[in-house]
């Protein structure tokens, strides 16, 4: 039906993401806004007890594809089975966050419908008896309203969306009949090479304090300070980001990079250190609930978005900030 919702629902280690519960979240509200039902879709095998939990997040129906064409990851598989369901289920507006996987299947799948997409979505209304979309322009300066005349696919911002909380109801499953096996897809995915276990995602990550071009190379002058972040990340168990030119400079991962170019983030706290605060950073980072700055420049643009802001060498401020964290735990 046209006022209902269909969520993709991305899975992790047999069970649902925390990006995809806060996508299913975000569908449940605007399915109830609407008037209409969210339909959870899950795809990948040995999912069944997953599925099964979604009627208590305030899913409607779950819609299941498992088998062979899920048995190895591809974006498209994903795209051609989220299309399907759009089509067959007839709603009008198809949801999925904005991870890594997300911005890899639904352009592909709102290109098979031939239907609008809508990218990094921070908020979701109903305007008209139609879902209007609300998401960032000008580098997070501005913010748009749009509504589509068709369907609209759309991948939402992780962390700006509340995860559901679970209520005592349930939904019945269903199993989706693919039409296509793993010698009909154009790519799969042969190997994923995990990264360091246990490392946090700063686009999914609640807390992320993030390094600038100020904390020196990690390899030479800066080893003390990029010791001393991830002591603090540590102890208040947050993500550690960095800036662009840090990553340019060979110092930290493109994993860990927030910005335009890099992850965009809306943890409840960002601690930047030693970042300057262009504007390219600021795009990345701006939507986080409490922006702490630490910086030696009192002038520093990062202090102009910044909440708190601590002027003095990190050299100085993380140690102490460390152990200020270490004892406040404690208590």
């Amino acid at each position: 039906m046209a006022n209902d919702v269909l969520v993709f629902v991305e899975t992790k280690d047999g069970n649902a993401s925390k990006p995809g519960l806060q996508a299913l979240g975000a569908g449940v509200n605007l399915a109830k806004a609407l008037g209409g039902n969210c339909l959870a879709l899950l795809a990948g095998n040995g999912l069944e007890a997953a599925a099964g939990s979604l009627g208590a997040l305030g899913a409607s129906k779950v819609l299941l594809a498992s088998g062979e064409a899920f048995s190895q990851h591809s974006p498209d598989a994903l795209a051609r089975l989220i299309a399907n369901q759009a089509q067959t289920s007839g709603a009008q507006t198809v949801l999925a966050s904005a991870t890594s996987v997300g911005k890899d299947v639904m352009p592909r799948a709102a290109a098979l419908m031939k239907a609008a997409l809508a990218s990094d979505i921070v908020e979701l209304k109903s305007e008209g008896g139609r879902a209007a979309i609300v998401r960032p322009v000008f580098a997070g300066k501005a913010r748009i309203t749009a509504q589509s005349a068709g369907p609209v696919f759309a991948t939402l911002r992780p962390n700006v969306f509340p995860t559901p909380a679970a209520g005592t109801g349930s939904a019945p499953v269903e199993a989706v009949k693919v039409a296509f096996s793993l010698a009909d897809l154009k790519s799969i995915v042969k190997e994923v090479v995990a990264g360091a276990k246990g490392k946090l995602d700063v686009a999914e990550a609640e807390v992320v304090c993030s390094g600038g071009r100020g904390m020196k190379d990690p390899a030479g002058e800066g080893k003390a300070n990029w010791e001393n972040l991830e002591k603090v990340a540590r102890v208040i168990g947050a993500a550690v980001g960095a800036s662009r030119a840090v990553v340019d400079a060979g110092w930290r991962g493109h994993a860990e990079q927030v910005g335009q170019t890099g992850k965009t983030v809306s943890p409840k706290l960002y601690i930047a250190c030693a970042i300057s605060g262009a504007i390219q950073h600021l795009a990345g980072m701006s939507g986080s609930k409490v922006i702490v700055a630490i910086n030696k420049d009192a002038q520093a643009p990062i202090f102009k978005v910044a909440d708190y802001g601590i002027v003095g060498n990190v050299e100085d401020v993380l140690p102490a900030l460390a152990d200020a964290f270490a004892a406040a735990m404690k208590q």
